[in-house]
């Protein structure tokens, strides 16, 4: 064996999931395309839905995955909270959009497409609604395409709960938008809706988690630095988007949020997991805990 596959071989495996969509690419264009030098870490990518990684992270078998914050709340045994990388919806997120006009009223009694109830925007509409509501679990993608037609699977839709592009690329359905939850959540709290955020395993260690919470901040600098090539990398990920669109949402979704969370993110945080459980949606109350970092 050469000293460079000796070298290769001696690296440790970090093994990342994230979301196929293109702000996560984004994020993850340096580490995954190997413009920063991760030293003695190799990692390796695995690109699946959001709900299908927070269910997988119950199992702890990823180093470093992408999970909604209301997943988190039942991880923390497991995981801590990366404190880059966030996905913060100042003002928008995740919405609920259908055929017709509806309000928040209407929505109680209606059928919901939703993409996972391990997702935040699941945890939000529950709170915007004030209770349980009917509702079926839709793959994200393909939720639009459930309320246009009026089903999923032989199941009634009436709306749906769309996250990631969908929240551009609605309107060319003609689908109405019957509430913006991250601007509800402002409006109730006056703090972003912490939509999602990355967590390291526990049992790396103090060592290991720091380092590679620092190559994650190392990633993300460097596509915000480096924005048109990133954005390249992005595009592919970006269903129905044109390269404005892809440039729009990704400004959404990582900014200075997502270099850290901050006093304000953090709060919000706190803020999102104690209404969840004051509401009997998270089972139990969850100090949020982020990596320390030098």
């Amino acid at each position: 064996m050469s000293s460079a596959a000796k070298a290769v071989a001696a690296k440790q495996i970090i093994r990342v999931g994230h979301s196929p969509d293109p702000d996560d690419a984004f994020m993850f264009h340096a580490l995954a395309n190997g413009k920063i030098d991760t030293g003695p870490y190799e990692f390796r990518h695995e690109l699946v839905d959001i709900e299908t990684l927070n269910r997988r992270a119950f199992s702890g078998e990823l180093e470093l995955t992408a999970v909604s914050i209301h997943a988190y709340a039942h991880l923390t045994d497991q995981y801590v909270l990366c404190p880059c990388g966030a996905s913060m919806g100042d003002g928008y997120g995740p919405m609920v959009v259908a055929p017709r006009q509806y309000n928040i009223e209407d929505l109680k009694l209606l059928t919901i497409a939703v993409p996972g109830t391990l997702t935040t925007a699941y945890l939000a509409l529950r709170l915007c609604l004030g209770g349980e509501f009917k509702h079926v679990v839709v793959p994200f993608d393909q939720i639009i395409e459930a309320v246009v037609s009026g089903e999923y699977q032989g199941r009634p839709v009436d709306a749906g709960l769309i996250i990631h592009e969908g929240q551009l690329t609605y309107g060319q359905r003609d689908l109405k938008l019957a509430v913006d939850l991250g601007q509800w959540w402002l409006d109730k709290t006056g703090l972003p809706l912490p939509l999602g955020g990355n967590v390291l395993r526990r049992n790396l260690g103090a060592t290991t988690i720091r380092e590679v919470n620092r190559l994650l901040k190392e990633s993300i600098r460097y596509g915000l630095a480096h924005r048109g090539e990133a954005l390249a990398h992005a595009l592919q990920y970006g269903r129905d988007l044109d390269s404005a669109q892809a440039d729009k949402f990704v400004g959404m979704y990582v900014n200075d949020w997502t270099l850290d969370f901050g006093p304000r993110g953090r709060e919000a945080v706190r803020r999102l997991l104690t209404e969840g459980h004051t509401a009997g949606v998270i089972p139990k109350r969850v100090e949020p805990e982020f990596v320390e970092t030098d």
